[in-house]
Parts: C-alpha cells; sequence; structure tokens
C-alpha cells in the first residue's frame, strides 16, 4: 500500500456485516490552512503584543553583541603574548572582562528569553481561544462529517505542538539566528574575506535545507492529518463499546485502530531518516566553512594584512557558529511540526459558519413542522425521502423503526444538528434559518445516548445550562426532578465534587441522569431525547425512566423510542421505514392489525415480562428492546 494511500484510509461500515472497513477518503476532514494564511494568522497573533516583540527583539540583539565580546578578548590577548609583554596583569584583566561578559550575557539572555516567552505565550492563549471559540461555534453537521477525533487532535495535540514552538523553540530560533547574523558581521568587521571564506559553507547548508525542508513538510502535515484519523478511530470505537462488544467487531476495529498507529509510526520513522541525513549535510558545511576560515588565515597574516590574534578570533567566531547554525537549522524541524499544527489550527477558524441574524425572531409556541425534508450524508444515498409532519406545543410523539430507518436522522434535522438539502423546518411557526443556531438551541434541546460529563464540579457541569449565576437551590431543584439529587449529595462534596475525566467517576445512569437535569435547566420548550433511555434494561433503568418524564413534563417532545413501551405512552406514534413515515397515529390504533408497528409491538410483546412493572398509565416499563 502506498504512503498516500495509507495516510487516507478511513473506515466505513460493511452493507453486509456492519463491520467498518477502509475508505479511501479524507474529503470530511477539517480544511487545512495554506501557508499564506497561516502567516497572516501569525502576524495578526502578534500584532497585538508588538511591543514585547520589539523589547524582546532588542534585549536579544544586546545579548548576542555581549557574547561576540568574548572571542575578540581572546585573539587580543593572543597578540599581546606573541609580542611578548607581561602578561600576567592582562590574564588576569582578561579572565575578569570575560567573567564580566558571561555574567552580562546570562543575565541579557535571561531576561530576553523572558519576554519572548511571554509574547509567544500571550500569542498562543489567543490562538487557543479564537480557536476553541471557532470549535465551539462550528455547525454540528461540519463537526460529525470531519469526526470528533480530528477536531480533539487540533484543540489538543496541535494545540501543544504550537505552545511548546512559543515558549520553547521560538526563543532559541530567534536566538540563534541574531548569533549566526552578528557572527557574521564580526568576522567581517576583522576582514571582510573571513567574512567571504565562512560564507563558502552557505550554500552546502542552502541546499541541505532545502532538500530537508522540501521532504519534510509533506511529511509533518501527513503526520498530523494520521494522528487526527487515529484519535477518530480510537474516540469512535471506545464511544461505541456496547455496539462493537454486541455485534463482535473488535478484532475488526482494533485492526483499524492498528493501521492508523501503524500509519502514524511509519510517518515517525521517516522523519528520523531525514533528520539524520540533514545533519550528516550540516557537518559537512562545518567543515568546509572552517577549513575556509583557516587557511584564510594563514595567508592573511603570511602577508601582515592581519594579526594572529585577530586570524584567532576569527577561527573562534566561525567555531562559535557551530552550534547556533546547527541549532537554528535544526530547529527548523520543530518549525515544521508547529507550523503544521498551527495551520490545522487556522483551518478550523477557516470553516464558514452561517452568520447569526441580528435579532431573531421570537417562537410563537412550542410546535413542530417540517415539509418535504430530503437529507443524505453523502451526496447518492438519500437518509430522508420527502419527511413532512406537524407536531402541536405540548405533544409528546414517539419515533420508532428498525435500524437503519432514519430515525435519528430525522430528529437531528429537527434539532438543527444537520440541514436538510431540501425542504424546510419551522419552530414556533418560525423557520429555523430565521432563528440561527443560537435561537435554534434555545427553542429546541436535545439529548442522545452519547453523554458527556464536563470535567469541573458538578455545579459547574449544570451551569454550562443554566447560566454562571444559577445558585445551588437552582441545580438542586433540578437534580430532585430527574431524581439525581440524593447521589448527587452522597458524593464525597456534594455539588462541590469534582467529576470527569481524571476525577470522581460516574456510572453510565448517573451521567445520563446529569444530562437530563441539564436538559431540565434549559429554557427550551421543545426536547428531543434520541434514545437518552437507552440504559434502560439494566439496574438503572426505571430511575432514567422517570427522568426523562420529569423532563418532558409540559413540554414538546419528540421521542426516538429505543424500547416500545416508551411509544405506547407517547400520545402520537410515527413508524418510520428507509427514510419516510410509513404509518402514523396513536399506540392503540397503530397495535392493532398487520401494519409495521403492530409486527414490531408483536414482537416486542413476546419477549416483555409476564408481570412486568406497570406506570400511572399501565404501560409496561421494562422490557425488549427495538433498535
Amino acid at each position: 500500500m502506498s504512503l498516500d494511500t495509507d495516510l487516507n484510509t478511513d473506515l466505513k461500515a460493511d452493507p453486509d456485516t456492519g463491520a467498518r472497513r477502509p475508505d479511501e477518503s479524507l474529503e470530511a476532514l477539517m480544511p487545512v490552512a495554506t501557508t499564506a494564511q497561516t502567516r497572516r494568522a501569525a502576524m495578526a497573533l502578534l500584532r497585538p503584543h508588538r511591543g514585547l516583540v520589539a523589547l524582546a527583539a532588542a534585549l536579544l540583539t544586546a545579548a548576542t553583541l555581549t557574547g561576540l565580546a568574548t572571542p575578540m578578548l581572546l585573539g587580543h590577548l593572543v597578540d599581546v603574548v606573541i609580542e611578548g609583554e607581561d602578561v600576567t596583569r592582562l590574564i588576569t584583566l582578561t579572565g575578569v572582562a570575560l567573567a564580566g561578559v558571561a555574567a552580562l550575557s546570562a543575565v541579557l539572555n535571561a531576561v530576553s528569553h523572558y519576554y519572548v516567552i511571554r509574547a509567544g505565550e500571550q500569542a498562543a492563549a489567543g490562538l487557543r481561544e479564537e480557536v476553541m471559540e471557532h470549535a465551539l461555534n462550528l455547525p454540528l453537521a461540519q463537526v460529525e462529517r470531519a469526526g470528533r477525533g480530528d477536531l480533539v487532535s487540533r484543540v489538543t495535540s496541535d494545540v501543544r505542538v504550537v505552545t511548546s514552538a512559543t515558549s520553547e523553540v521560538l526563543p532559541k530560533f530567534v536566538s540563534a539566528l541574531l548569533t549566526v547574523g552578528l557572527t557574521i558581521v564580526g568576522l567581517g568587521v576583522l576582514d571582510w574575506r573571513f567574512a567571504v571564506a565562512a560564507l563558502l559553507a552557505v550554500p552546502i547548508q542552502a541546499r541541505a535545507l532545502v532538500w530537508y525542508l522540501r521532504r519534510s513538510k509533506p511529511i509533518y502535515a501527513a503526520e498530523r492529518a494520521a494522528e487526527g484519523q487515529m484519535a477518530g478511530r480510537v474516540l469512535d470505537s471506545v464511544g461505541a463499546a456496547d455496539t462493537v462488544t454486541a455485534l463482535r467487531l473488535g478484532p475488526a476495529h482494533l485492526r483499524a485502530a492498528e493501521d492508523k498507529s501503524n500509519a502514524v509510526v511509519s510517518l515517525s520513522l521517516r522523519t528520523v531518516v531525514l533528520i539524520t541525513r540533514f545533519y550528516g549535510r550540516l557537518n559537512l558545511a562545518e567543515l568546509v566553512g572552517l577549513s575556509a576560515v583557516l587557511v584564510a588565515g594563514f595567508f592573511l597574516v603570511s602577508d601582515k594584512s592581519v594579526t594572529v590574534g585577530a586570524a584567532t578570533a576569527a577561527a573562534l567566531f566561525f567555531h562559535r557558529l557551530f552550534s547556533p547554525i546547527g541549532q537554528l537549522l535544526g530547529l527548523f524541524d520543530d518549525l515544521q511540526e508547529a507550523g503544521a499544527g498551527l495551520a490545522r489550527l487556522v483551518g478550523v477558524t477557516l470553516v464558514e459558519r452561517r452568520p447569526e441574524p441580528a435579532d431573531p425572531p421570537a417562537p410563537r409556541d412550542a410546535s413542530v413542522a417540517a415539509d418535504g425534508l430530503v437529507f443524505g450524508y453523502r451526496d447518492g444515498r438519500d437518509v430522508l425521502s420527502g419527511v413532512s409532519l406537524a407536531i402541536e406545543p405540548g405533544e409528546r410523539v414517539a419515533v420508532v423503526g428498525t435500524t437503519g430507518a432514519g430515525k435519528s436522522s430525522l430528529v437531528r434535522v429537527l434539532a438543527g444538528v444537520h440541514e436538510p438539502r431540501h425542504g424546510s423546518v419551522l419552530l414556533g411557526g418560525v423557520p429555523r434559518a430565521e432563528l440561527g443556531m443560537y435561537g435554534t438551541s434555545r427553542a429546541i434541546a436535545m439529548v442522545t445516548q452519547e453523554v458527556h460529563v464536563f470535567a469541573g464540579t458538578v455545579a459547574d457541569d449544570l451551569r454550562l445550562a443554566a447560566g454562571p449565576d444559577a445558585g445551588d437551590g437552582e441545580l438542586l431543584a433540578a437534580l430532585e426532578a430527574v431524581g439525581a439529587r440524593s447521589w448527587v449529595e452522597a458524593l464525597p462534596d456534594g455539588l462541590r465534587t469534582r467529576v470527569g475525566e481524571g476525577a470522581w467517576s460516574l456510572t453510565a445512569t448517573q451521567a445520563q441522569q446529569l444530562a437530563l437535569a441539564r436538559l431540565m435547566l434549559v429554557p427550551a420548550q421543545i426536547v428531543v431525547l434520541d434514545e437518552a433511555t437507552a440504559e434502560a434494561g439494566s439496574s438503572g433503568a426505571l430511575a432514567l425512566e422517570a427522568s426523562a418524564e420529569a423532563v418532558m413534563r409540559g413540554r414538546t417532545a419528540i421521542v426516538v423510542a429505543h424500547r416500545l413501551q416508551q411509544a405506547a405512552r407517547a400520545d402520537r406514534v410515527i413508524v418510520m421505514s428507509e427514510g419516510r413515515i410509513v404509518e402514523q397515529g396513536t399506540h392503540d390504533d397503530l397495535a392493532v392489525g398487520t401494519g409495521v408497528y403492530a409486527r414490531l409491538w408483536a414482537a416486542w410483546s413476546d419477549t416483555r415480562p409476564a408481570q412486568a412493572p406497570t406506570d400511572q398509565r399501565g404501560s409496561a416499563i421494562s422490557g425488549g428492546n427495538v433498535k
């Protein structure tokens, strides 16, 4: 398999087995900025801190000039010794001067590096904030098409690489660049022929650098993309662990993750080979340059154009260039990686976002209407085909159907996660496009089976929905409504207990109840539960059913029914098949006869326990599942 093919490998569902298999496409990934776009973004980030940048540059220049005094002092000492003068006192003074130069250079370097790092960190902070602001406001459909792994890798590993470059690589690079430039000037001050001799190494170094950059840039860009794909594959597999296990797809997912990891490792090894060959070329340049300076010094001293001390200083000057030149050219390796990461981060900010209306209209009520919805995840295959429906304010509607019928796609289009290719959606009589993203989120809210516990305290998690000024009483009331108050208060610090990754671990039922409590706190009068109680059938089934009832009470509710007793409690049942509504009506009307729902109900009834507990409406609250 070629490198490009290996990098562009993704997984898609096999139509026969349901397993995920390779797909040669990266078109879903978010864009990557061009070199020009990345450069403009970097300049824009540094512009607010140009004062700091100027101060840091001045200090770095002073530190470099101070360091150049060392070869000059040693060269002068050589001349004095050759002339046969009493050098005891001079050596003492030279030692004191060298110590002073070293101390002053160290102080100036430390202060200048502080300001370089400060300017870089502030610019990086601005970049992180801008990228996060864009990431949080990206169209959800764009995020889903690209895959969470791609976005997560950008706002984590790419941000880390860029931040490391601004705090560590950039100061070293600027310092090395100044050292090289001013040292060449110093050689010219001694004698212009020393500078010319030293510059003989430049063509070799330049050719080595061009050779390296031409080969390393695409590899680094491919490596960052491959890491994004690897993260996406791992996240998808972990997020769907139950399904993967149930369908015995573990080996296929492991092979897919292994393929992604191997692609990253292969690219990393290629960079190591490139770096080794690159440094070999740099060593050759150092040999040529130093030889040229020594030969020039021999002839210049022979015809008395310069003193032995000046020739010594010139050799020391050039020898002093070994480290900064190697560091300067070697740092291109880190800058290449940081540049690739920065291009991916800037790419996030380039994703077009639909402009928010300045003064969106308010929905008249909590109704939902859709007309002629056509939607597909990929061109050429529609998941929804001409779906129309009307839901009255306060009505509870259950959407049922077999796997692949289009249930989740329908509610996601209604909630604004996806945009239909044709058709329209009205919330409260207002076209969803006129409401904008924020207006839509205030009108309709959704909870799915895949919930997230945000890192922080329980109170912080809930205030993401309630607002930063929400009091503990309001949060406890929401927890009480969904039946979660007792276990939250039993946590070590109650509402102040830290949860999420690396903190207190919540059970799947508790995490779902926390998500439903967040839904209680949002003002939306239309709620969508997309298999949000799929934990049912476990020990948390009854708790989640009660939690969902509390969330839906007094609101318009659309429920993708994981279990048919949820449909039995709804005011209306919508049955979907192959992206169309094939039946709708009350449970009692649809459960008789030979229709699709009747067959589903009969199959479910056969799996229901003989003495299943019932709710106040007489519907069983445990039993089989309909996927």
